[in-house]
């Protein structure tokens, strides 16, 4: 049990700031993360690990030479937003390219990617390197299916020694695939792990129970079974890593052996006891293997072993010096300055520069008036969205969408303040949302509403058609994003409608108020009509027959929203050249 916290909201900012103190001379915070304290001398590749706290040293543990150049550091067992992506990568690029590596898990992608579309757009070169090593998580011809976990610092540790040895963005990217596909881990639960400020762990186990095939975020393991010695749990281990031993006919092994949080490294001596041996004896040659706790789960009591086949070439990476606040291998040689003296060079991303026209100006304010009706709608109807996602969900999805949209609204004042036009004001609030809110609603919302912004621009007062292309690019970007059709029972089921209906609308000269509110009465019609269907998408999909009868909260807030916030939108005002 976590004891140490204060607010238990905030455990996670008061580690990372507790951390990036203890360990100045390495590391420094910047928005969304940590980064290097000393920048390189050369550009290099900046490798950039990432997910939620919980993990340590993953993934902030790890900055340093031959390692990672910043990590982004979400909340507890929660991916970190895009716009925290965004940031810590742009502090820690230096010239020749950026590379996001982190654990298969569905909001790391969408973060993440969301981050590198953004930096690839404004001439930074950017690449995604995922983790899928769990081997419990998905059958093997499924492997890019599998979750990340222990087998992350193989990947990552190849990575930054290849970016510290002068590679290019392009070969370390192989290399991290090529670690990827040769890496395997299985792992074992023996108890779950408990949140700051909770009184109970997020499972329990049997006594004399164990859980096989755990992930490091608190779940437990795929299924039970008996809790045997350690000479037996290290042969089950070793039996399912080398029943998926790659067709590589290499006999030399990273070996990991991870402790979770509370399994002492006694323990994990005694199971490397074990586990050793029995490698040699099937060939192998161990390469600098590692015991101790390197990807954790806070407080979670188990072990994984992770293997990783080695060529030259990986060997080479896996063997390099490395100077970390939690990892050090033969790190002679590296300069790692202590003073403060590339402060300024550090800075995460500086307040934006805005250029609008007057135009785009005047219809920002409307922009800023559909946030405020937004947030103020929500407020009031959080325990209704709440009590409806509750019926086969977790219950958040009121709070989630209080949270991002009052962040919204705040960003979009400050855009404002800071001579914003329309389109620019869209995009902050959309960056504020998905930062703040949490959860994939949150990612959805924010992408969709950048993606709004991107089209509006600053320049012009939106024509109708311009407006309606707009909110197509707001349904496109989070169609691409959550992979959700019509019939899913997901918000795309009022959204699709309502861009439909309102571009057919526009297109038959329908005035632009009466196609709003025509749009939105049929998105209003859709999201009602979703309380007869099974969700096929979401953490709600597990309990689909639960669901029946109640509408999808999603669809609901959002035909909510597009309803009330038409009046803003649709009072276009009169461009200043025509009213001259």
């Amino acid at each position: 049990m976590t004891r140490i916290f204060n607010d238990p909201a905030d455990f996670a900012d008061e580690a990372l700031a507790g951390f990036c103190d203890a360990h100045s001379g390495l590391v420094r915070r910047v928005e969304g993360g940590a980064v290097r304290r000393s920048r390189p001398a050369m550009p290099k590749v900046a490798v950039i690990t990432g997910g939620g706290s919980g993990h340590y040293p993953a993934f902030a543990g790890i900055i340093g030479p031959g390692f990672a150049d910043g990590a982004v550091v979400g909340n507890i067992f929660t991916s970190p937003s895009a716009q925290q992506a965004y940031s810590v990568a742009k502090a820690a690029n230096s010239g020749a390219g950026v590379v996001f590596t982190y654990g298969n898990y569905a909001g790391d992608v969408m973060n993440f990617g969301m981050a590198s579309e953004r930096l690839t757009a404004e001439g930074i070169p950017t690449e995604n390197v995922l983790v899928t090593d769990d081997i419990a998580s998905a059958s093997p011809s499924q492997a890019e299916k599998r979750r990340g976990i222990a087998g992350d610092f193989v990947v990552f540790k190849v990575m930054g020694a290849a970016a510290e040895a002068g590679l290019d963005l392009d070969s370390v990217v192989r290399l991290g695939r090529k670690a990827n596909s040769l890496t395997k881990t299985i792992g074992t639960a023996f108890s779950g792990c408990t949140f700051p400020g909770a009184d109970q762990p997020l499972f329990r186990l049997p006594e004399g129970q164990m859980g096989l095939g755990l992930g490091i975020h608190g779940e437990p393991g795929l299924f039970d079974t008996e809790l045997p010695s350690a000479v037996e749990l290290g042969k089950e281990l070793v039996r399912r890593v080398l029943a998926e031993t790659p067709s590589s006919t290499s006999k030399r092994l990273a070996v990991i052996l991870n402790g979770l949080g509370s399994t002492k490294h006694e323990e994990l001596f005694v199971l490397w006891r074990t586990i050793a041996p029995l490698l040699r004896e099937a060939g192998y040659t161990l390469v600098m293997p590692e015991v101790g706790e390197l990807v954790t789960s806070l407080d979670m009591a188990g072990a994984s072993l992770t293997l990783t086949w080695l060529d030259e070439e990986l060997e080479q990476y896996w063997t390099a010096p490395a100077l970390t606040p939690a990892y050090r291998r033969g790190a002679g040689g590296f300069d790692v300055p202590t003073s403060t003296a590339t402060e300024a060079e550090l800075e995460a991303v500086t307040a934006a520069e805005y250029s609008s026209t007057e135009n785009s100006r005047s219809y920002a304010a409307q922009c800023l008036k559909a946030l405020d009706t937004t947030a103020a709608l929500l407020r009031t109807s959080e325990a209704m969205l709440g009590d409806m996602d509750a019926i086969a969900g977790d219950g958040d999805h009121g709070r989630g969408m209080v949270r991002g949209s009052a962040a919204a609204q705040h960003a979009a004042s400050l855009a404002f303040e800071r001579g914003a036009g329309a389109g620019s004001l869209l995009a902050a609030a959309g960056d504020a949302w998905a930062d703040k809110a949490g959860g994939t609603s949150g990612v959805l919302w924010g992408a969709g509403l950048r993606a709004f912004g991107e089209r509006l621009g600053d320049a012009e007062t939106p024509t109708p058609d311009v407006l309606a292309e707009s909110v197509r690019a707001f349904a496109d970007r989070i169609a691409s994003l959550g992979k959700a059709e019509i019939g899913d029972k997901t918000m795309m089921d009022a959204l699709l409608p309502f861009a439909s209906s309102l571009e057919e609308h526009v297109a038959s000269g329908t005035h632009l108020e009466q196609a709003w509110l025509a749009a939105a009465a049929d998105a209003t019609s859709a999201a009602a009509s979703t309380a007869g269907l099974r969700p096929l998408k979401g953490r709600a999909r597990p309990l689909a027959e639960k669901s029946l009868g109640t509408p999808d909260p999603g669809a609901t807030s959002l035909a909510m929203v597009f309803a009330a916030v038409g009046p803003h939108f649709t009072a276009v005002p009169v461009p200043a050249a025509a009213s001259n």
